[in-house]
């Protein structure tokens, strides 16, 4: 993820947890977008829907949920972080606050 985030067109980063969550720490550039604010149309997503979103959340669950929203509001071009935010912070990879 972290090379693709590099290119110009690199995909989104869409941060499935808490307000409180994000700010803690989240993958740089990411987007907060809880299920909620999704639904709510509260999120700021990208208005290409052919372009290339990967969900994250703590442990995947939330992150799953997102993403199945995601593809009713008609994104296609979406995948989940392997390990999730768990896998992100255990691996001392970047974060932003």
């Amino acid at each position: 993820l972290i090379q693709k985030m590099k290119s110009k067109n690199g995909p989104v980063v869409i941060d499935a947890r808490t307000g409180a969550e994000y700010k803690r720490g989240h993958i740089p550039g990411a987007v907060n977008a809880s299920f909620l604010m999704i639904l709510l149309n509260q999120a700021a997503l990208p208005k290409d829907k052919n372009r290339e979103l990967v969900v994250t959340c703590v442990t995947g669950h939330r992150a799953a949920q997102a993403k199945w929203l995601l593809g009713f509001r008609g994104y296609r071009n979406t995948s989940l972080l392997e390990g999730q935010m768990k896998a992100w912070m255990e691996s001392n990879l970047p974060l932003e606050k």
